[in-house]
């Protein structure tokens, strides 16, 4: 059975791979991409702690796992915008390489 530190483990992997690819990526819908890998990183890391909580009686504690519910619906929003954003950039500048977004001018 794996153990909290497994999933931190795991989680902490993939928060850093998001992050890699937001800093060193120059494609706007990778850098999109990774940045709903780090989000879900986060999501694990809150249904790990969640899981390995228990409450007084013995129960896991699923406060963490509804919030990731919460999370998940606000990232479904923000992905919807976000590729709204995107398909309008790249309607405006012919282009989705981030160096050659250097301002917001129409």
């Amino acid at each position: 059975m794996a153990s909290l530190n497994d999933y931190l483990l795991v989680s902490g992997l993939l928060f850093a791979l998001g992050l890699a690819g937001v800093v060193l990526r120059r494609n706007i819908i990778i850098v999109f991409m990774c940045l709903e890998l780090m989000l879900s990183a986060a999501n694990l890391t809150l249904v790990a702690f969640s899981r390995f909580n228990t409450t007084p009686n013995g129960l896991p504690d699923y406060n963490g796992q509804m919030l990731v519910f919460f999370v998940i619906t606000v990232a479904a929003a923000e992905v919807a915008v976000g590729l709204a954003i995107i398909v309008a950039l790249y309607r405006a500048r012919q282009t989705i390489h981030t160096d050659e977004l250097t301002s917001l001018k129409g």
